[in-house]
């Protein structure tokens, strides 16, 4: 690692290739990001997965590539790719990437394989020596059994295990089973079996390790362990019993804590996950079983069927409980879409995750699904209808507007063709704001309110019609009609606490603080600020935080607080940068902060301000937390190297 800035770690499944790594990365002085990529099955998301590790937060329509190669070409850091065999093209396109744009970070993978690029150092992890290899099975053996004592069996159950730490582990944990005579024994015996008493390959150790341990286990044990191979990532045990259970597997809570009481699974809070090479085996025999297939689609349909209740749950109390869920099960959501993409049942699904995409500020990954998902379900219907108004809703925040004016034109059309009042409310909702944002807010308005109109059609509680409200606002805003604005906010404010909802009730907030500002009351107007700046960021709502963030840059400078004025402006235009358009290109919306920075610079000199605005150019996160004056609740999580086990 000192003398080459790409180094990959390859060897097999189990040899303790992330162990390694983790405890190389610790010993170096920079800054260390670890990107764990076994959970990521697709190779578009790749950068997608090592922007979050970065702590990135952009969203734009710009390349995901170039954004983290942007980001890094001025950083000194170490940037660990954990597990890239399954993604090794896109891994080797993101690395020569990174390594041409930025000199100071160096690349450290694992892999089972190389990544086959010209500067790339290699170095392959071998097994544990035997003597190793004995100690680290004697720790573990005493760890399950206090009383232990080592006998020439477990010379030879090393030998046999050929020294790959995971296969010794495994081997450890049945020592309540078996003992090291009859675990050598056992291998002796599948050795001979797969070949003659010699081998045929490379490490069947570790594979022999986890075909005994699957043998040891009962057909109900060794069916549920199949079965929730085909989860991505971590699940939990309502995921596992409505994925896996059916007339031949019925108790699987009970079933599932047997598995890990075995370590086939490992328990995390209450979620469960399983190791690579665990799960590849019980992937290899689900195949054999013939239920490949049909698991995939039950996976599917689970979460289409938590999708759809977390669509018609959004507006109430369970708000951030729905979110908190998407982001523990955003790999198995993307697994469920990659899998059904070019279908109905994905197209239905990619629409019901608009809150995903636009509330909780997945806009790019949104961008992705959804273009795929319309271009590969042509036919008209209710849920192309849904998808090509959120595509409208991610769109606009990208800043893309004749996209917006493409697919709100298609879904206004089709919504009023299917009568689907809910869909021709959201749809209008779209042409409403794309029209107030190009310039006129009296036919934008006039276009709010069919929306609004549309959604008290449908019946029910939608949290479009709320949006629809702030919108509608806004408006009034842009007319000098204040005091209308505040009365509708107040209607606005009074229906969201009855349903406890929180993510709509911050756009009524920036409303107010309008209001509250043009009454002369700075003080009101920043406390209201705040407040929707909080709640919109524990969402992870990009769109909604800058304007949060620009609106106590005008509280700021009405109290003549001039270089927090200057600095929350920089911090406020850095979030725009990082998804779109900034103030949606318009200058009606825009008009306020184009007089805060006038009134800013008049106040500090053309100097002062420069060097208080670019001080506010931080990240989003810390733009959020300076707006704030601390970030508690961030819920930015930046992927901190692991601690080894």
């Amino acid at each position: 690692m000192g003398d080459s800035r790409l180094v990959t770690l390859t060897g097999p499944g189990g040899v303790g290739k992330t162990r390694l790594a983790i405890r190389a990365a610790a010993t170096g002085a920079e800054h260390v990001y670890f990107a764990e990529l076994a959970a990521e099955q697709n190779g578009d998301l790749l950068a997608h997965a090592v922007a979050a590790a970065l702590g990135l937060r952009e969203q734009s329509v710009r390349p995901q590539a170039e954004v983290v190669a942007e980001h890094l070409a001025d950083k000194r850091l170490l940037l660990v790719l954990d597990t890239c065999e399954h993604l090794i093209d896109a891994t080797r396109d993101l690395v020569t990437h990174i390594l041409a744009s930025a000199p100071g970070v160096r690349v450290l993978a694992t892999s089972r394989q190389p990544l086959s690029l010209p500067s790339e150092c290699v170095y392959r992890v071998e097994p544990l020596t035997d003597a190793d290899a004995q100690r680290l099975f004697c720790d573990r053996a005493v760890a399950v059994l206090p009383q232990f004592t080592p006998t020439d069996a477990v010379v030879r159950l090393c030998t046999r295990l050929e020294g790959i730490p995971l296969a010794l582990e495994l081997a450890a944990r049945r020592l309540r089973a078996l003992s090291p005579e009859e675990m050598a024994d056992r291998l002796d015996d599948r050795f001979a079996l797969l070949g003659g008493g010699g081998r045929t390959g490379r490490h069947d150790g570790l594979r022999s390790a986890v075909g005994w341990s699957h043998e040891l286990c009962t057909p109900d044990e060794r069916l549920l362990w199949a079965r929730l191979s085909v989860f991505a990532g971590s699940f939990d045990v309502e995921a596992a019993g409505q994925v896996c259970a059916d007339e031949r597997l019925g108790n699987v809570p009970g079933v599932l804590a047997r598995l890990a009481d075995k370590s086939i699974v490992r328990a995390d809070d209450d979620r469960y996950r399983m190791l690579d090479t665990i799960r590849e085996y019980g992937r290899d025999w689900l195949r054999e079983l013939g239920e490949e297939e049909l698991q995939l689609r039950r996976h599917r349909d689970y979460y289409l069927t938590l999708a759809r209740e977390a669509d018609a749950d959004w507006f109430g109390p369970n708000q951030f409980t729905w979110a908190l869920w998407v982001r523990c099960e955003l790999p198995n959501l993307r697994l469920a879409l990659d899998h059904s993409i070019a279908s109905a049942v994905g197209l239905e699904l990619v629409g019901a995750l608009w809150f995903v995409w636009f509330c909780l500020g997945e806009i790019r990954e949104g961008r992705y699904y959804l273009d795929r998902a319309l271009e590969r379900n042509g036919k008209p219907g209710p849920a192309r209808t849904k998808a090509l108004w959120a595509a409208a809703w991610v769109s606009f925040a990208q800043g893309d507007l004749d996209l917006v004016a493409h697919r709100t034109a298609e879904a206004c059309e089709a919504a009023l063709e299917q009568q689907d009042w809910v869909g021709a409310g959201y749809a209008h909702l779209g042409l409403g704001a794309l029209t107030i944002v190009k310039g006129d807010p009296e036919r934008g308005g006039v276009t709010v309110e069919q929306a609004i109109g549309y959604f008290e059609r449908a019946g029910g509680r939608h949290v479009g019609k709320l949006v629809a409200a702030t919108v509608l606002g806004l408006c009034l805003l842009m007319r000098d009609e204040h005091e209308r604005a505040a009365v509708l906010m107040a209607e606005q404010r009074a229906e969201c606490e009855s349903a406890g909802e929180v993510w709509a009730r911050s756009g009524g907030d920036y409303i107010r603080s309008r209001v509250e500002l043009g009454r002369g009351d700075p003080v009101a107007a920043d406390r209201l600020a705040r407040a929707g700046l909080r709640a919109v960021w524990r969402f992870g709502d990009l769109v909604s935080s800058a304007v949060a963030v620009d609106q106590l840059a005008m509280t700021a400078c009405a109290v003549g607080d001039h270089p927090r004025a200057a600095r929350l402006l920089g911090a406020g235009q850095r979030i725009w940068d990082s998804f779109g358009l900034s103030q949606f290109g318009s200058p009606d919306f825009g008009g306020p902060r184009l007089e805060t920075e006038r009134q800013a610079r008049v106040a500090l000199g053309d100097a002062e301000f420069e060097r208080e605005y670019r001080s506010g150019e931080q990240s989003p996160e810390r733009a959020v937390g300076f707006a704030l004056g601390g970030l508690p609740n961030s819920r930015v999580v930046r992927w901190n190297l692991p601690a080894p086990e």
